[in-house]
Parts: C-alpha cells; structure tokens; sequence
C-alpha cells in the first residue's frame, strides 16, 4: 500500500505545496478548485519525478530554517545597499569584481543552492561553475573588497550548507 501510494504521489510536500499554491493563484475556495489544484499537485511531481535526484546524504532539514531566514536577511540588506548604490554612486565610479569564490561543497544540490542564494542577493550573480566543481565564478556590483566578498559567502553561506548538507 505504500509503494503504491509512493509510486501515485513520489513528493507529497510538494504535492500540497503546489496543491496550496493553485488555491492562491485562483483566490477562490470551492471543492473544484481544491479537487483540481489536487490532481495538478499530483500529476506535476509525478510527471517530472523522472528527473529528480535522489535526496542527498546527510541532508538536514532542520538546519534550513536558519540558512533561510539568514538569506531572506541578507536579501533585505542587500536590496537596501543596492538602491543606495544606485542612487548615489556615479556609473564611473563603480567597482564591479569578478570574483572566484573555491568550494568545498561536493553535493550538487548545495552547490545549486549555493548559486542561487548568491544571484537572489541582489549585487552579486553566480556567473560560472569550473568543470570540476570546485569553484563558482561570481559577479559583484560594487565591492572595494572583493576578497572580502568571498570570505563573506564562505562564512556566511557556504558553512552553513556545509552543516546542512552533511
């Protein structure tokens, strides 16, 4: 009975995460739009689960709330010193940075999550991953200390999806 219930529905929070969603998005409660944002949260995962990557060893969900509310933090910031910088640095005098920031993740998806954090901070941009895997290239706006850039996203973030992804 589970294997079968596994095989229908193969991501069930996500299946009420999408099923949450439509219900939103529709802004209407009637037992057709719960019955069909049902079958939609059913029928997406299932349809794509093909292409899905097992979960990674080590994960730690738990240790995700924190990382989150540190990125939605620092996104705030960030959007804040963004305006700042547009409003009162002339073009000219920007100091945009390439910036190579080495990697000790392993597991693709930390790496993903790692980039993505990064291009959400407005300012910065994951721009590259190396063919190994051991460092991302990132763009910055404005930085006077670009070393200092990338030992901010080491300590930040970086050792924070290390705990969470081992």
């Amino acid at each position: 009975m589970a294997r079968a219930f596994h095989w229908l529905v193969p991501h069930p929070l996500l299946t009420v995460i999408l099923t949450f969603v439509w219900m939103l998005l529709q802004n209407e409660l009637s037992a057709g739009m719960v019955v069909f944002g049902l079958i939609l949260g059913i029928i997406i995962p299932w349809g794509t689960s093909i292409w899905w990557p097992d979960t990674p060893r080590g994960f730690r969900p738990a240790k995700m709330i924190g990382y989150s509310l540190v990125v939605i933090w620092d996104i705030i910031i960030a959007n804040i010193q963004v305006a700042w910088i547009v409003l009162t640095v002339p073009t000219a005098k920007l100091k945009p940075a390439w910036i190579v920031v080495p990697l000790k993740l392993r597991e693709p998806e930390a790496i993903t999550m790692l980039a993505g954090t990064i291009t959400l901070t407005p300012g910065t941009v994951s721009a590259d991953l190396s063919d190994e895997g051991h460092s991302l290239l990132v763009h910055v706006l404005h930085t006077d200390d670009p070393d200092g850039v990338r030992d901010d996203i080491e300590t930040r973030y970086e050792a924070r999806l290390l705990e969470i992804f081992t």
